[in-house]
């Protein structure tokens, strides 16, 4: 009997989550070591990778009993422009490089895409670990994440604002308050269930602290969650509703200047520190976040909010997808006046052609249509262009760096 005929897929229960933890440190290199250095025990981190188990749908490859690839799908949401869309997160991707170059993590990605069409999760979301890799099996960059470093001579001076901050411990309910008002504003955010907080969690430093704002009618209106190490103040996630809230956050940052060196952190790339502080001589670095790909394209295209323009429009198109038959084809989109689409498998001649990867990527806003024309990832017609163009385009597409 070959390897290939010993091995089998199935689903990855309970009974292996010290399997499957084992095969999460050896993929990810986490040795005794750096559990130790943060403080976890071996029992600590796999009880922690339970609830994975326990909540996510988890596939994976056995040799007789022995899980030896596996990937995982949370089952999630995002807000897309205002609309709440069923989103499959994937994680926990892996395979022993014994079992490496025989197809089976193509065969596993397949099968969980295959399961989330079924669970209508239309779209699906990553942190990439490879972005080449991802993009051959048809996710694509749909976010970029801007971390900042500020002197403290260079924090902002304290600006008058109505409200106060008062520091809480993060399970506070008013930090997923905020969250959930931010999210339901800012396009591309994911819409944290309890499995996604507690994902969120899990790794925190024991030490880490919220500082939340709350406005003159004491209504919490954004929140920062940081840590203090070594004369730095780091910050995990600011969230704020509105700009008073930011400023009122940015005053207490600046109300360490006797205590920290400098600010690290991340924000909004399309948010970005250096134009709003006064002395904006700082240090800012833009790098390739989340990646995303459309599971069921009819599916996505029926919840998708297109913007209302004057008239119908139709449009017929070439997709191709690396590994999903379901979207490979010729299909015509039908948009009405009021911006709701409609996808067909059609014999028209094409307008335009793409494949899965820029479809994503453009309909989530992150790449406009006509750049992706210039460098030849949308084959098309400048008229054709332009249609998109006005279909897609927003005035202000912001997106969410937090998973």
């Amino acid at each position: 009997m070959s390897r290939l005929d010993r091995l089998r897929m199935g689903k990855v229960e309970t009974r292996h989550f010290q399997q499957f933890n084992e095969l999460l440190r050896y993929v990810f290199q986490v040795t005794k070591k750096d559990l130790q250095m943060v403080g976890w025990e071996e029992r600590e981190i796999a009880l922690a990778k339970l609830p994975v188990l326990e909540k996510a749908d988890v596939l994976g490859w056995f040799d007789g009993e022995k899980l030896i690839s596996q990937l995982a799908v949370y089952p999630f949401q995002v807000n897309i422009y205002g609309r709440t869309f069923e989103m499959g997160g994937l994680t926990g991707v892996g395979t022993y490089p014994e079992y490496a170059n025989l197809g089976l993590m193509n065969n596993l990605m397949r099968q969980a895409l295959a399961d989330m069409q079924q669970r209508k999760q239309s779209i699906s979301y990553l942190f990439p670990y490879s972005i080449p890799f991802y993009r051959r099996k048809g996710w694509e960059i749909i976010s970029d994440k801007m971390t900042f470093e500020i002197r403290d001579n260079q924090l902002p001076k304290v600006k008058k604002v109505t409200g106060y901050v008062e520091r809480l411990n993060i399970e506070h309910p008013d930090i997923r308050t905020v969250y959930k008002n931010f999210s339901s504003m800012r396009h591309a955010a994911m819409i944290r269930n309890e499995l996604a907080w507690d994902e969120y969690w899990r790794w925190d430093l024991d030490d880490l602290t919220a500082a939340v704002y709350y406005d003159r009618s004491h209504q919490p209106q954004g929140y920062l969650l940081y840590w203090i190490s070594k004369d730095v103040l780091h910050v995990k996630e600011m969230v704020y509703i509105h700009q008073e809230a930011r400023t009122g956050l940015w005053n207490f940052i600046s109300a360490h200047f006797s205590m920290v060196s400098k600010v690290e952190g991340n924000t909004f790339t399309n948010d970005p520190l250096a134009f709003w502080l006064e002395d904006g001589d700082i240090k800012e670095t833009i790098t390739p976040y989340y990646m995303a790909r459309i599971v069921d394209i009819k599916q996505f295209i029926s919840q998708y909010p297109f913007r209302a323009v004057s008239t119908d429009i139709q449009l017929t198109f070439i997709l191709n997808d690396p590994i999903l038959e379901w979207n490979q084809g010729i299909f015509t989109l039908h948009v009405n006046d009021k911006g709701q689409g409609k996808l067909i498998g059609s014999e028209n001649s094409p307008d335009f052609s793409l494949d899965i990867q820029t479809l994503t990527t453009m309909l989530l806003g992150y790449k406009r249509p006509s750049y992706l024309a210039v460098i030849g990832r949308l084959a098309s017609d400048e008229q054709t262009v332009e249609i998109l163009e006005n279909l897609i385009e927003r005035e202000i597409p912001y997106f969410s760096d937090y998973f």
